[in-house]
């Protein structure tokens, strides 16, 4: 089976082979129609009629739809991750990369805005695969929160080593919840959301800075703690992993 680029790109930034481009297209068309006819609404067929390849093909480079989506998912990841390099190697003040880069996530999102509205619903089913939470979703969570992780090792502020983990998984969720913002939100140029990652971002920055006491560790543990116990579909998502120390002590 060839190589299977998730943005439609070879490897290396080289051109496209003839496969990768075919797998591109049919993500595209999947996208497309998803949009335009809901994602239940959509078949396997349908996508296959309208990329001009057979049946067997499109199965051949996506096993179902809700690989279409997680393609989606790491094509959106993947244009983050190259997006923010600017950013990330212009900027040393943690507020300032972490506004920038939730501002480039809106940024690169914006051409699918629509999309997401109309898969939204199966998305928020966290038994789903189309769940960000999902198993299936894992490739672009890690890509997601390796992006905050670079945010947070690259800023001048200094991190408590046993906090080094736990942040970027909280900053990713507080990502989560500006996407659930932006997906609702009717503003134009979705102006609220890029206001809501400008201060999320100072918020975030000055919790961080505040971690530095020691006094104040415990509890961002326990917020930690209290999202992969209780947010659906977080369970075993994000391992803690001051509590997996904990139980090997």
């Amino acid at each position: 089976m060839p190589q299977k680029s998730d943005d439609g790109r070879g490897a290396g930034g080289v051109s496209p082979s003839k496969s990768e481009q075919t797998r591109a297209l049919i993500l595209e068309t999947a996208m497309r129609l998803f949009q335009e006819r809901g994602y239940d609404k959509t078949t396997m067929r349908a996508i296959a009629k309208e990329a001009g390849v057979s049946v067997g093909n499109a199965y051949y480079y996506f096993e179902g739809k809700e690989h279409l989506i997680q393609g989606f998912y790491d094509r959106i990841a993947a244009e983050h991750q190259e997006a923010v390099r600017e950013v990330l190697a212009r900027e040393t003040d943690l507020e300032a990369r972490l506004a920038g880069v939730l501002r480039t996530w809106l940024d690169v999102a914006t051409p699918y805005h629509e999309f997401a509205v109309q898969f939204f619903k199966n998305a928020a089913d966290p038994d789903s695969p189309l769940s960000p939470f999902s198993p299936e979703s894992e490739h672009a969570r890690v890509e997601a929160i390796s992006v905050h992780r670079q945010v947070l090792y690259g800023a001048r502020t200094k991190v408590p080593e046993e906090l080094r983990e736990v942040l970027p998984e909280l900053m990713w969720l507080a990502q989560m919840g500006l996407v659930l913002y932006w997906i609702f939100d009717r503003t134009p140029g979705r102006e609220r959301s890029y206001r809501l990652a400008e201060r999320g971002a100072r918020l975030t920055a000055r919790g961080v800075a505040l971690a530095r006491f020691r006094v104040l560790r415990p509890l961002v543990h326990e917020v930690h703690e209290l999202f992969t116990d209780f947010l659906p579909g977080m369970t075993g998502a994000l391992p803690d992993p001051a509590r997996v120390k904990r139980r090997d002590s």
